[in-house]
Parts: structure tokens; C-alpha cells; sequence
């Protein structure tokens, strides 16, 4: 097991076959997750493909992810919350300057996961939505209108995602104050080999 500390993202390469389990070890932690196929980042994961093919915004168990080219990355396996956001953007300093103002600005998500996916040659205009894992993002079936409100993890809580394609991986410890109920933790995520 692995662990992201507070407000920080890592890239990383995960084979098909293998599983990526993320757990919230605290309780109430928001983590983005971003997907890329491997030998060529121009294919990279698709909330709008996601919610074509899958007919659903509420994403769990034998629900699968897409990519922007209508092939399956990521076949969601175990989860023990069942509310994730594939909805909003990862949060960035432009977030902080629109919503926190009164608060330190920081790079967020998006910077976090530009910067551990550079090497891998992906660029900030190459980051589409996240899946966002944990968030809870209630949408008012008559206005439309979006509320974010603190995850429902609780200590322990995890999902596991099985790889569909050899796959460079993004993953964050969120660093948004409403997403996490107002405080920051980290998260933990392990490989787990095929067979």
C-alpha cells in the first residue's frame, strides 16, 4: 500500500489486467483519478463517453470507464461508498480564486496532476475531468443546480478499478475544502497483479 500525502497527486503506469485499489484510510477524502492509454496519451479518459455508453451518472460496481476514443479503460470492481463525481473538474488555483477567496490559493488537483503527469508527456491542456472518487455531488433532479457536500468514506472505505489497458494513472489526495468536508487527509492505493 502506497500513500499520497495530503493535497499531493502521483502518476503512475498500471498493466491490464491489473486492479488499482484507492482507500480513503481516514475517513471523508476526496481523490481524483485521470487515465491515460499508455503508448499514446492522446487517449485519455471521458466523463461524457462514460455516461453515453454507461446510461448512468452514478458510476459503481460493474459500471465501466471510457475513453474520449469509445474504448473501455477501467472496469469499476469493488466498492464499499458508491458515490464518486465525474461531473466537476479538478480543482486548480482559478478554483481557489473563484470559490475560496478568503483562503491561501493553492494549485490543486489540476496543478498537482500536471505536475506528476509531465513526464509521461501529458500537458495542462490534455487534463479533461476527473473521476473523482468518494465526492459526493448531489444534483437537484428539477433545478439541475449542484451541491457539494462532504464524502460519505469513512475510514477504511475503497474502490477498486481493474485496468481494461495498459494505462498511466493519475491519483490525487484532494485539496478542495468543500469536497473533503473542510480538511485535508490522504489517500492510499495499491496494484494488484493479475491472478
Amino acid at each position: 500500500m502506497k500513500r499520497i500525502e495530503p493535497r499531493s497527486g502521483v502518476a503512475f503506469e498500471l498493466r491490464a489486467g491489473n486492479t488499482l485499489r484507492v482507500s480513503d484510510p481516514q475517513g471523508q477524502q476526496v481523490s481524483d483519478m485521470l487515465a491515460y492509454k499508455l503508448d499514446d496519451v492522446g487517449e485519455v479518459i471521458s466523463n461524457g463517453r462514460t455516461f453515453d455508453y454507461e446510461e448512468t451518472i452514478k458510476l459503481t460496481t460493474g459500471n465501466r470507464l471510457w475513453s474520449n476514443r469509445s474504448n473501455v479503460m477501467l472496469t469499476i470492481g469493488e466498492d464499499t461508498v458508491g458515490v464518486h463525481d465525474f461531473l466537476l473538474t479538478p480543482c486548480s488555483r482559478a478554483t481557489f480564486r473563484h470559490f475560496y477567496p478568503d483562503k491561501p490559493e493553492h494549485r490543486g488537483c489540476f496543478g498537482n496532476l500536471a505536475a506528476a503527469l509531465a513526464p509521461y508527456g501529458v500537458e495542462e491542456d490534455m487534463i479533461p475531468t476527473a473521476f473523482n472518487i468518494f465526492m459526493n455531488v448531489p444534483v437537484d433532479t428539477t433545478s439541475g443546480n449542484l451541491r457539494v457536500d462532504p464524502p460519505p468514506s469513512k475510514a477504511g472505505d475503497s474502490i477498486t478499478l481493474r485496468a481494461e489497458m495498459d494505462l498511466v494513472i493519475g491519483l490525487t489526495a484532494c485539496s478542495a475544502y468543500a469536497s473533503n468536508g473542510g480538511s485535508f487527509k490522504p489517500i492510499d492505493y495499491q496494484v494488484l497483479a493479475d491472478g
